[in-house]
């Protein structure tokens, strides 16, 4: 069961940090993307750093298990938040992918709390 916490953790982190990236380099598709959702451009940075806590918390989180869970537990509300943004928004072009980094975040939480 840890070797799938590792994968899903590291998967997981990886993509939160391209995500990260792509906000605090002003990516002309994000940022298109949140100014139809109302979300402002000033909220790219503060957003991009609640990713790299996520995704520095998973991996920290293979070596101590509460930072693990905490940091699933902030991405599961962070990216149930962004799929509320999308459907309140009626932005459905877009809408699969928060809901997929939400599903791989409610597993690493499932593997990291199943793997203690």
């Amino acid at each position: 069961m840890f070797i799938a916490t590792v994968a899903i953790s590291v998967l997981l982190a990886g993509f939160l940090c391209m995500s990260a990236f792509l906000k605090v380099t002003r990516n002309q598709m994000i940022v298109e993307s949140y100014t139809k959702l109302g979300v402002p451009d000033s909220w790219l940075n503060p957003l991009a750093a609640v990713l790299l806590a996520g995704a520095g918390g998973l991996v920290a989180g293979l070596w101590w298990a509460p930072i693990g869970i905490a940091a699933a537990v902030g991405l599961v509300v962070y990216f149930a938040a962004a799929t509320g943004f999308h459907v309140k928004g009626r932005e459905w072009s877009n809408i699969a992918a928060p809901i997929v980094v939400l599903l791989l975040a409610a597993v690493a939480l499932v593997l990291r709390i199943t793997s203690m």
